[in-house]
């Protein structure tokens, strides 16, 4: 069993490694709540409260992360069952329930992700020998 400042260090970690934004996020745990549903962008963007084109970019960059799938006859998104990341969801929903202020920090507090791609592009790598 992980103890809670594992587990703590664990979400923060997906947090600032695969979530750009609060909205994003958000879509991410709807999906995942409400497992096998499928939801098209307009239903997204109603739930988000956001306008089509910033919930279809939301969904899409979630599909690129391989955490949701897009169902190309439907054009709909769902999230797929994972074993491997089904236990992480489950401690992300858990800790921004319980933290939601903290997390929200958290994920504002981040530079932007057009920002942090440019500056891996800047990291020196030691050369293989």
């Amino acid at each position: 069993m992980i103890n809670p400042d594992e587990e703590r260090a664990i979400v923060d970690r997906f947090l600032l490694e695969q979530i750009d934004s609060v909205p994003h996020l958000e879509a991410l745990l709807l999906l995942w709540n409400s497992r096998p549903k499928a939801w098209s962008v307009d239903e997204m963007a109603k739930a988000l409260f956001l306008g089509s084109g910033p919930s279809k970019d939301i969904l899409d960059k979630l599909v690129r992360e391989h955490l949701i799938v897009l169902d190309s006859v439907s054009g709909n998104y769902q999230y797929q069952p994972d074993p491997s990341i089904d236990a992480l969801l489950f401690a992300v929903n858990s800790a921004y329930r319980r933290e939601l202020i903290r997390i929200s920090r958290l994920i504002h507090a981040k530079a932007p992700a057009a920002v942090r791609e440019f500056a891996k592009a800047f990291r020196f790598k030691k050369e293989r020998e």
